[in-house]
């Protein structure tokens, strides 16, 4: 037990006896440096003499190198990589350096993370220590970080120490290390003083280190007995790091120079390999006796591995150094490092020696940084990139350098540094070609920044201006456009999607055989400026074009959301039910799975039109892990559909606020739009029909909102009626009609007859809640099939044929209760009671009990899943799956995957057919 630390290392003993247990959990160690929070993780390590030990550590040198951190913690045992699949094994292999290929999706990297640590864990237990999680390059914190979110049922204990809570591993369970309580301080203070201090003075240094381990150690070392006597030779003022860093620099001036180039060149070199450091060393004259010294001041180990005592250490011997002694270090480390092996260090270290521009060094700089992009390490690209840019002679090849670092900044998620690299590229003549490059980066750092405001007119002028040289792009870029004025409506500062449209119409013709994406921008566009009589079709083709086998693989990665979700404007279900699917599997297939989480969310709405509200809460969780290891964040729009649906009013007018907050600030429209609609359902669904008008009537005032064009006028009149408001719901009828009359659909025809029996009265009303139903019937349209026969059944029951209508709403609350659309079927229930009706018990009970999580394994097991499958298409661990598989067979009765298989199968209501 470490002195004064009895609490933090009960935290630690009770982490390792749960992954002993097989509840595998995370803890994140913060505090200041030299609180102790290293000597925290050796305790653990120590204590857990019956686990595997994996270890990784942040270097400041290599915080934009890719995957450095991943790479130490995979290194040890390569074997465990054999039993990856082969997706996530090459994914790994690409980002750890170990084998050249494509840039490896982060995600499908952080599941084969997941997927090596379960399987290394399968003998013993593991414990994962991270340290310095502060200078982690980002793509390793990521993997680190999605690993540590999943290991509830797993045998393994992961540890992050770190100085701050960095944004990767947020919300994980923290375990904040203050400083020692006054008596272990005082104890540890005075085992480091040669002769007795007076109590008063050993008081006073404890309290400005404020128990602070490292500082009781290492600030009396130096002072005189006279300084000891009257407290600290520096100002309380200085910051604490500050006065240890000072201690450590004033032990460094009293070494030789030799000693003290040496350290120099151990902290110039972040590898840690004393083969490479003594070569520098040799290099420069520097010979074995300058070791000695070092070893004596116990700042630096040299073998087996170069190991500082302190990181204080390195930053105190880099920082006493001058400019011209650091790039003396760096350039005797390039000159050792090999060029054939590791030709991007050796890069590295030849720009930090190099003072003045030089081409050689700037084209190798730009070749690291195309090596770092092939591993998906973009913060490391524009690393290089922009020292390559400082570097370069010629000014053109600036200029050209400068965009395509600021493009890899962009890619990296520094937006600032991007646009800061755009500013200097502007200080050299531009060619109009150039001049496109700085606005469409500007613009698409403005669409990440914010939604609204100046994202879309700059992404429209860009495309303009890239007519003239390159008319494909062009497109594309009026395709980027027009997608984000989509998101900001009318919160978009000077142009509108009607703008955006009209422009897209008058831009340069696609090419004799148009792509997918041409077709996809000219249905668009047609449709926003001319209405969906002229769009409807233009747009129907794009669809069909995507769903060809011949169409790009990149293009329908990077279009094919849009499409998918395109599919819903014109009331086309089968478009969007395969165009959604199809993109999950080609991302999955390709391991470009950053672009799930926009693509699951999208496929959870084709769930939730088919009753599936389980396999749609399933994908809102596959949506969240994805985004665990990305920089891609889902707006929560088929969360808020689900809250609606399930009609928990407190929750979901909670969720719709939040979310309604939020895209007013991000000025996405489309977003605000999106809570008014989801708001109206809510409503509707729980009879709360004044409500739901007023919520539905805000989200018919955007004049451009086609992402719920299709379905905001449906609340509104269903509002309308109920309120006796039939003049308003006429007019909606007369706003709806135009595109269920241009769709031509089942879908579309259904709920326009349902809409207008609304309005109607007679035998008129009923023939045509009659002919929706009968439309809706043997489709996968479950949940306007329900929401059909709910009214129908109302109307009979004003009608009084109260058999009649006790027979459709019966239908209605047995949906809707195996839907868990909670609002509706209790709207159903009152209603079949006022019938003389009695309401049933939802069919395959068993069933509603699972979690959605829980049932989406059930349904993949039917489809002949093994768990390492379902695992890599969920997001899981196996040992997750083989858990959550136990509690379905107790909950279900079954002993098989077979019999679960055959029960998933026989208790299914008619569905989709296919797993998302």
């Amino acid at each position: 037990m470490l002195l004064g630390r009895q609490h933090e290392c009960g935290v630690l003993d009770r982490l390792l006896t749960a992954a002993r247990a097989g509840h595998g959990a995370a803890l994140v160690v913060h505090g200041e440096p030299g609180i102790g929070k290293t000597a925290l993780l050796e305790y653990a390590i120590s204590t857990a003499t019956d686990f595997q030990v994996l270890r990784a550590v942040g270097i400041e040198a290599e915080v934009e190198l890719p995957f450095a951190g991943l790479h130490q913690m995979c290194s040890p045992d390569p074997s465990a990589l054999d039993a990856l699949p082969a997706p996530q094994r090459i994914a790994l292999q690409v980002a750890t350096g170990h084998l050249a290929g494509p840039v490896p999706d982060r995600l499908l990297v952080g599941l084969a993370a997941l997927s090596m640590t379960s399987q290394l864990a399968g003998g013993r237990p593991l414990l994962c220590i991270v340290d310095d999680t502060h200078w982690l390059d980002r793509e390793s914190a990521q993997a680190f970080a999605f690993v540590a979110r999943r290991l509830a049922n797993e045998p393994i204990a992961f540890v992050f120490a770190t100085r701050v809570v960095t944004d990767a591993v947020r919300g994980l369970p923290e375990l904040l290390v203050e400083g020692l309580a006054e008596r272990p301080a005082m104890t540890l203070l005075r085992s480091m003083l040669p002769n007795r201090v007076d109590e008063p003075v050993l008081e006073r240094f404890v309290a400005e280190t404020r128990g602070n381990p490292l500082a009781l150690l290492e600030l009396p070392r130096g002072l005189t007995p006279a300084q000891l006597a009257g407290g600290f030779a520096l100002p309380v003022t200085v910051p604490l790091s500050g006065r240890i860093e000072a201690g450590f620099r004033r032990r460094l001036v009293k070494l030789p120079l030799a000693s003290r180039r040496l350290m120099l060149i151990a902290a110039a070199e972040p590898t840690g390999d004393p083969v490479l450091v003594w070569r520098a060393a040799e290099s420069m004259g520097i010979d074995e006796s300058a070791a000695a010294a070092i070893e004596n001041e116990g700042l630096l180990d040299l073998d087996p591995q170069v190991v500082f005592r302190h990181p204080l250490v390195r930053s105190a011997v880099y920082g006493v150094a001058s400019a011209e002694e650091r790039r003396a270090a760096h350039r005797a480390l390039a000159d050792a490092t090999d060029a054939n092996t590791d030709p991007d260090r050796r890069a590295w270290h030849l720009a930090r020696a190099t003072l003045r521009p030089d081409d050689a060094v700037a084209d190798d700089l730009e070749r690291s940084a195309g090596r770092a992009q092939a591993r998906g390490g973009f913060a490391a690209a524009a690393a290089f990139m922009q020292r390559s840019v400082e570097l370069t002679v010629d000014r053109s090849r600036r200029v050209s350098r400068a965009l395509a670092a600021a493009e890899a900044k962009r890619q990296a998620g520094a937006l600032e540094e991007a646009l800061a690299l755009a500013s200097l590229a502007q200080q050299e003549p531009l060619d109009d070609f150039q001049l496109a490059q700085v606005e469409t980066l500007r613009a698409r750092v403005a669409f990440a920044l914010n939604r609204g405001g100046d994202a879309p007119s700059l992404l429209l002028d860009a495309a303009r201006r890239l007519e003239a040289h390159d008319p494909l792009l062009a497109r594309e870029t009026y395709l980027d456009a027009l997608a984000a004025t989509l998101y900001a409506g009318s919160m978009a500062s000077t142009c509108s999607p009607g703008d955006v449209a009209k422009a897209a119409l008058a831009a340069p013709p696609a090419p004799t055989e148009p792509r997918p994406a041409d077709l996809l921008l000219d249905g668009l566009a047609r449709l926003l400026a001319d209405g969906p009589a002229a769009g409807t079709e233009p747009l129907r083709r794009a669809l069909e074009a995507f769903r060809t086998d011949v169409v790009d693989g990149t293009e329908s990665l990077r279009w094919m959301w849009l499409a998918g979700r395109a599919a819903a404007f014109i009331w086309d279900f089968d478009n969007w039910q395969t165009l959604t699917q199809r993109q999950i599997q080609l991302a999955r297939d390709a391991g470009a799975l950053s672009i799930l989480p926009i693509t699951l969310s999208s496929r959870a709405g084709v769930h939730l039109v088919a009753g599936e509200v389980a396999v749609a809460a399933s994908l809102v969780e596959q949506a969240a892990s994805a985004a665990d290891a990305t920089d891609v964040q889902p707006a929560p729009y088929a969360a808020l559909v689900m809250a609606a649906l399930r009609g928990q009013r407190g929750e979901a007018l909670e969720l719709i606020r939040a979310a309604a907050t939020d895209f007013a600030a991000r000025g996405e429209h489309m977003g605000v739009t999106g809570t008014q609609w989801a708001s109206a359902l809510l409503h509707n669904g729980i009879g709360h029909y004044a409500d739901a008008f007023e919520a539905a009537a805000a989200a018919l005032e955007d004049p451009f909102g086609l992402w719920f064009a299709p379905w905001a006028p449906v609340e509104y009149i269903e509002a309308a009626a109920r309120t006796g408001n039939l003049a308003a719901a006429t007019l909606a009828l007369e706003r709806l009609t135009p595109r269920t009359e241009a769709s031509g659909t089942v879908w579309a025809r259904a709920v326009e007859e349902r809409c207008r029996a609304l309005v109607s009265e007679g035998p008129t009303a009923g023939a045509l809640y009659r002919s929706a139903i009968e439309r809706l019937t043997p489709t996968t349209l479950r949940l306007d099939l329900a929401r059909t026969h709910l009214l129908y059944g109302e109307w009979l029951r004003r009608e009084r044929r109260n058999l009649d209508a006790r027979a459709h709403l019966s239908a209605a609350h047995q949906m809707f209760s195996d839907f868990g659309t909670h609002g509706f079927a209790e709207r159903a229930r009152v209603e079949l009671r006022a019938v003389g009706g009695r309401a049933g018990k939802p069919a395959a009970a068993g069933a509603n009990e699972l979690t959605p999580q829980e049932a989406q394994i059930s349904r993949l097991v039917a489809e002949g899943m093994t768990n390492l499958e379902i695992a890599g298409q969920l997001f899981l661990s196996p040992s997750t799956v083989e858990y959550h598989l136990h509690k379905v067979f107790r909950k279900l009765g079954v002993k098989s995957r077979t019999q679960l298989a055959r029960h998933a199968l026989e208790g299914q209501p008619p569905g989709l057919g296919i797993h998302p």
